[in-house]
């Protein structure tokens, strides 16, 4: 065992680098090394008496990194006849078919797509119902819950398809809980990868082993029936967007929803609804059990089911709402917060409405569990129907209820954080006229971030978060409020970070991490933002230095922070980027964290259009950073689009200093627009959707800084008129393309009124064209006032030069001398 590990710790490692390093270093090994260990470790298979086997780990490790490489061709033939062979030892077939899961649990499917009937018939055969050890059938059942992606070419073939499924549903059935648990997971997976090949399977099969196991009283039986009829709800509501999308588009959808959720609801409900009263009164919050999955699994059916969840839910909850037993009290409000999410409004305020006494009185309840989910689903009501929760009869017992539940347990202050997050931007009306409850809920929220057991269920940061949104909502008069706020947690941060070096507990890195509250700042006034904007980008600055700013999500809110600041002082920013620049540089290279430097790319062009040309000094450094960005294919591409649009940005603020750049950015755009995608992938759909806008954006960035204003025009925008056919070409090809959206019309409209407005009557035969036309009208139709706008000002100037022409094509014909009058 210890030889194993040490071999295995050599040969794979969490991190993804050091373990592509290690891989490479066991191929630079001579072969007769390899040979002779590879000998040893598959001679050891079998021979372990301890469970799990440390050859099995050992042979995986090797086999993941030579593989794909394409050595050790005949490894899967020599475990799979392990397996099958009638000689096997029960340690033997264990091992090999433990190895066999631990490889397709770790390698790419398609290097062992060729081998999947091998891998299969082997796991078939360990998961047999003659199979008399349920050793082996659990290590088949793990191998196969690890290697259903590699076959769906099986599932694609009925007869096989058949056969697995037949394998699977009889393992569910074991006297061994842990070879059921792990039958139920496959049975789980199985109905997310291949959906579409169930409907024989599900009424006489799949249907009642998943509701046996639902209503079980072993936790991991009922938890893998409870998580197969969440993950069809999941699966279903994904089918009804794809749908949505395909339509939108005017094409059929690639796959369609069977409405198993629906069909199966009046059964699954009154056993979701009873595993809601199996919670227990101090279990430990990360503990996953049946309630709190069924409480989930409520929410996925009905946002699958949306109406047609009330019938089934709304009796248990009037009849256990006001139950003696908490347990009752509780199930009956978490069913009435979970289905919150799956109606229309017109049913659901007045539902709302009605419960909001009794509601309001739970708050108050002798059970801290029960005052818990109440807090919970008030936070659901003021997420999804805020306007119910300020109905002028509850508004102040409500508050009075939140305000009292501040001083509750932390679970409980938590969620009325939560609930104050979602009532701030909507009560902003009933707090206005009652300027002393702003006071005061600010003031409460204040001390809920100072609480000894802030670190509890949240607590901190859902305090945080709620100050945050009620600043940022507050009204004219509470201005002084906002002052005051502002001051202390400057007090506090300034506090933190004089002790930052001794930040050792989890508690206190915690409190160090949720001052990211500066976000505050974003409702000081321009005339106040100056006086305090040293103390907080020195505040910043301390943060970006120190060991806390290591984290993402803390450099992340840092950025974000300065992005406010940038916002509020404008050109004022200056006196600070030259400190500030090599921690945006820091930002721009954190490819492993691809929000951070999303985050970073963001607030470059934030600072571009503050400073304007003043951020010039600071660019070669930054456009290398972004053009290497572009070119890294392990960046994750939701950060590219913003990388383009960012360099619209830049041109702008630069004006004809940006012709330096000008080659390698035109040849960038020139790629990415020509990126195609599979349109049957509605994520890669929406991405390239993105990656046009911020093509789009970049040339009208670019063709507005090199023209120059009206008065003062610039010569300099003559080096655009070579590429302004291949631009027009890029545009048309939007127009005629389906699946452009209103954000795309929007840019597009833009840059065709750039275009008119540079380049004049060159450019009038190029637009005028039937394509460019219907995008313009489309853009017009829009609801959207911006899109409307842009589309408007494109047509007219496309008609002002073409009026232009016909005007100077007169004066041609009759051999007039050329004035200013006449044109």
């Amino acid at each position: 065992m210890a030889a194993g590990l040490q071999l295995k710790n050599h040969l794979t490692s969490k991190d993804a680098t050091v373990k592509s390093q290690y891989q490479t270093q066991w191929l630079a090994f001579p072969e007769e090394t390899r040979v002779f260990i590879k000998k040893n470790i598959l001679g050891a298979l079998g021979t372990e008496n301890s469970r799990p086997s440390s050859a099995a780990q050992c042979v995986a490790c090797v086999a993941i990194a030579e593989l794909p490489a394409g050595q050790w061709p005949d490894l899967i033939n020599v475990l799979s006849t392990n397996v099958v062979c009638p000689s096997s030892t029960e340690l033997m077939k264990e091992a090999s078919l433990e190895a066999i899961g631990y490889i397709c649990q770790d390698i790419e499917q398609d290097v062992l797509a060729g081998q999947s009937n091998q891998i299969l018939t082997a796991i078939v055969h360990g998961m047999r119902q003659s199979e008399t050890s349920n050793h082996v059938r659990l290590a088949a059942t793990n191998a196969l819950l690890n290697s259903l992606e590699f076959t769906r070419a099986n599932f694609q073939e009925e007869r096989e398809r058949n056969y697995i499924m037949e394998v699977v549903c009889e393992a569910t059935q074991s006297s061994n809980t842990q070879v059921r648990v792990a039958a139920l997971q496959c049975l789980v997976k199985i109905m997310t990868l291949y959906y579409q090949f169930m409907e024989s399977y599900m009424a006489q099969a799949l249907f009642p082993i998943t509701l046996e196991a639902m209503k079980s009283d072993v936790k991991e039986v009922a938890l893998q029936g409870i998580e197969f009829w969440s993950n069809v709800s999941d699966e279903e509501v994904d089918l009804s967007i794809e749908e949505s999308e395909a339509s939108d588009f005017g094409r059929p959808p690639a796959r369609t929803s069977r409405f198993y959720a629906k069909g199966a609801l009046q059964y699954l409900v009154p056993v979701v609804l009873s595993k809601l009263t199996k919670q227990e009164e101090f279990d430990d919050e990360d503990d996953w059990n049946p309630s709190k999955a069924a409480g989930v699994c409520l929410m996925l059916l009905a946002t699958c089911c949306e109406e047609d969840i009330v019938q089934h839910v709304l009796p248990f909850v009037q009849q256990n709402i006001k139950n003696t037993d908490w347990r009752y009290r509780d199930a009956a409000l978490m069913a009435f917060g979970s289905i919150l999410g799956g109606l229309e409004s017109s049913t659901l305020r007045p539902l709302v409405e009605q419960a909001m006494p009794t509601l309001i009185e739970l708050m108050y309840d002798s059970s801290v569990v029960v005052r818990d989910t109440a807090a919970w689903t008030f936070g659901r009501i003021c997420e999804i129907v805020p306007e119910a929760a300020i109905n002028e009869t509850y508004i102040k017992p409500l508050l009075e209820a939140f305000l009292n539940g501040l001083k509750s347990e932390a679970r409980v202050a938590a969620n009325v954080c939560w609930a104050f997050t979602g009532l701030a931007e909507a009560c902003y009306d009933a707090v206005e006229t009652q300027k002393e409850f702003f006071d005061y809920i600010v003031e409460r929220l204040l001390e809920t971030t100072d609480r000894a057991d802030g670190a509890q269920a949240n607590l901190r940061p859902a305090a945080y978060e709620a100050l945050m949104e009620m600043v940022k909502n507050s009204p004219k008069d509470c201005y002084v409020t906002v002052q005051k706020t502002m001051v202390v947690i400057l007090e506090r941060l300034n506090q933190v970070l004089a002790m930052e070096q001794q930040v050792h507990t989890h508690n206190d890195r915690a409190q160090y991490n949720d001052l990211q509250s500066l976000f505050v700042i974003r409702k000081m006034t321009p005339e106040d933002a100056p006086q305090i904007s040293d103390t907080i980008m020195n505040a910043l600055l301390q943060m970006f230095n120190s060991n806390s700013c290591k984290s993402g999500s803390v450099q992340e809110d840092a950025l974000m922070a300065v992005s406010t600041l940038v916002e509020l002082l404008g050109e004022g920013f200056l006196k600070y980027m030259a400190v500030f620049k090599p921690f945006l540089c820091m930002g721009l290279k954190n490819h492993q964290e691809y929000q951070v430097c999303g985050a970073a790319v963001g607030l470059t062009g934030d600072i571009c259009r503050a400073l304007k040309n003043k951020v010039a000094p600071y660019c070669d450094e930054i456009m290398v950073l972004l053009l290497e960005n572009l070119g890294d294919n392990e960046l994750h591409r939701s950060v590219k689009p913003q990388i383009l649009s960012v360099f619209g940005d830049i041109a702008l603020s630069l004006g004809p200093e940006f012709k330096k750049y000008l080659d390698v950015v035109l040849q960038t755009l020139a790629q990415a627009s020509q990126a195609q995608v599979d349109r049957s992938d509605f994520d890669m759909v929406d991405w390239l959707s993105e990656l046009r806008d911020g093509v789009v954006e970049a040339y009208s960035g670019i063709i507005q800084g090199l023209k120059g204003d009206d008065t003062t025009p610039n010569p300099d925008i003559e080096l655009m008129e070579r590429h302004v056919p291949f631009i027009v070409q890029f545009i048309t090809i939007i127009a005629v393309d389906d699946i452009k959206n209103d954000n795309t019309t929007s840019v597009c409209a833009g840059l065709i009124g750039d275009l008119c407005s540079a380049f004049g009557s060159k450019v009038v035969h190029l637009l005028d064209v039937e394509a460019i036309n219907e995008l313009l009208a489309l853009g017009r139709r829009s609801r959207t006032s911006k899109t409307k706008m842009l589309a408007g000002w494109a047509v007219k100037e496309i008609r002002k030069l073409k009026t232009a022409a016909t005007a100077s094509w007169y004066v041609k014909q009759l051999n007039l001398p050329i004035t200013s009058k006449v044109c």
